[in-house]
């Protein structure tokens, strides 16, 4: 009687093993379909200058996080700066023209998809999420005609 007993619940659990992993397989599968239907909405994702990242979507998607961590490690401690894979240069192409930032909605390019993904964005706290504006022109000094006397002729 026992032996029936711990065979029955050892299949029971092989059972419940193998429901998991077909579901598992099955969600897999699904998730590389991308026209498949979701019960949740992905987040929408625009690029709004130039007509392809230096990579494509897929290797960004998976590995922009490594990608951003050897950019990091190569300027801060080797010093070098290369344009193209720089966060600056991300940011450039990816600030919504809404409000020239990759935050502030779930409509922002950076925020979409971490929202989506349940991810903080801890990038910002030290640099800028919107692209560098390009500085104006210093402007010469005007002359105003005013003396020390506070403008007033004797």
């Amino acid at each position: 009687m026992m032996a029936r007993l711990v065979s029955s619940r050892i299949a029971k659990g092989m059972a419940a093993l193998l429901a998991v992993a077909a579901v598992s397989v099955g969600a897999i599968a699904a998730s590389d379909k991308p026209e498949q239907a979701s019960r949740t909405p992905k987040p929408t994702i625009v690029i709004e200058k130039g007509d392809k990242c230096v990579k494509d979507t897929a290797f960004m998607r998976k590995n922009h996080m490594t990608l951003l961590k050897h950019k990091r490690d190569e300027t801060m401690h080797q010093g070098i700066r290369v344009k193209e894979t720089s966060l600056q240069n991300c940011i450039d192409c990816h600030a919504s023209k809404k409000n020239n930032s990759v935050l502030g909605s779930n409509e922002n390019f950076c925020q979409s998809c971490h929202s989506y993904a349940a991810v903080s964005l801890d990038c910002w706290e030290c640099h800028a999420s919107k692209p560098k504006q390009a500085k104006p022109a210093a402007m010469p000094a005007v002359a105003t005609g005013a003396d020390s006397t506070g403008g007033a002729k004797q």
